[in-house]
């Protein structure tokens, strides 16, 4: 009974890992164990499990449905065999890949991560940064936080909070190049230019009604948030920074708004997974403290 019991227990791993050399990483295997259980499992049910080529490996539908059964046996065992007196939350167990851009690593992600590791200290976290905008299914990626919209039908998606973009810049500045009545104005200021990975093309100002503005000459150019900020608290240049960022130094005084009778809507700030089956408890805690520290977020910035 043992043995069977870690053949599924190798399975269910293996169906909420992006490849079997990740299954073996989280449980301490041969890449080629996990091969082999695998390969037993599929002789003994006489059917394939996951399609399997040289780029990723996928659950087949039977596998889902063997997933589904089994899953519930595991959990109930697994309670079973917990000595008394252990805390639940401890059983939860495994890795978790989380993906948010840059400027919300330190600011969300890492208060979330806090959280868990406090509570389910069984949990692996695998952080990915990234401003690029890549294909979470294909990746790996269990969770994962964007700016914007969410519209594709993979992805189960919460909104957490809103980000307001503001007009910023040092009184220094304010005070040597005076202030910009209108958005056309600020084509004679010194501006920043946040970069487009993607495209490679800096990303518009957005204003209210729908415009968008691109800087033409501007002063400075960066592909990190906290750069541009950096630049614009040292009195180089004015940005349109996302209120998360900016709203401590606001409140202090280091950075003052402008053109705020023209201030776009907010956007959203999105939690999500993929949808791949059922998901598993480490990935639930890690979706709702990540939802969790985006909303204090939101709302502490949504106070400038």
């Amino acid at each position: 009974m043992q043995n069977e019991l870690e053949l599924l227990r190798i399975f269910r791993a293996a169906a909420e890992s992006p490849s079997f050399r990740e299954t073996a990483v989280r449980l301490s295997l041969s890449p080629q164990g996990v091969t082999r259980a695998i390969q037993q499992l599929e002789a003994h049910y006489g059917e394939l499990l996951f399609h399997r080529n040289t780029r990723q490996v996928r659950i087949t539908a039977f596998g889902e449905t063997l997933l589904a059964r089994s899953r519930p046996v595991l959990e109930q065992f697994e309670d079973l065999w917990r000595p008394p007196g252990t805390k639940e939350d401890v059983a939860l167990s495994g890795l978790v890949r989380v993906t948010a851009p840059h400027s919300l690593g330190a600011r969300a992600v890492l208060p979330a991560m806090q959280h868990v590791a406090a509570h389910h200290p069984g949990i692996v976290l695998d952080l990915r940064l990234s401003d690029r905008i890549s294909d979470a299914v294909d990746e790996g990626i269990d969770v994962g936080l964007r700016v914007g919209f969410m519209r594709d039908s993979r992805f189960v998606a919460r909104q957490a909070g809103q980000m307001q973009l503001h007009t910023v810049a040092s009184p220094a500045l304010i005070e040597r190049v005076g202030t910009p009545h209108d958005i056309d104005a600020l084509a004679h200021l010194p501006v920043t230019a946040a970069l487009d990975i993607n495209t490679g093309r800096p990303w518009p100002w957005y204003f209210k009604g729908g415009r968008q503005w691109v800087p033409p000459s501007p002063a400075v150019i960066a592909d990190d948030a906290d750069m541009e900020m950096g630049a614009v608290l040292a009195g180089i240049a004015f940005a349109q920074l996302a209120d998360y960022m900016a709203h401590p130094y606001i409140a202090s005084g280091k950075l003052v708004k402008v053109l705020e009778d023209q201030a776009p809507p907010a956007w959203g700030l999105y939690v999500y997974r993929p949808q791949r089956g059922p998901v598993p408890g480490r990935v639930r805690v890690m979706f709702d403290a990540l939802s969790n520290a985006v909303s204090e977020l939101a709302d502490f910035s949504g106070q400038c």
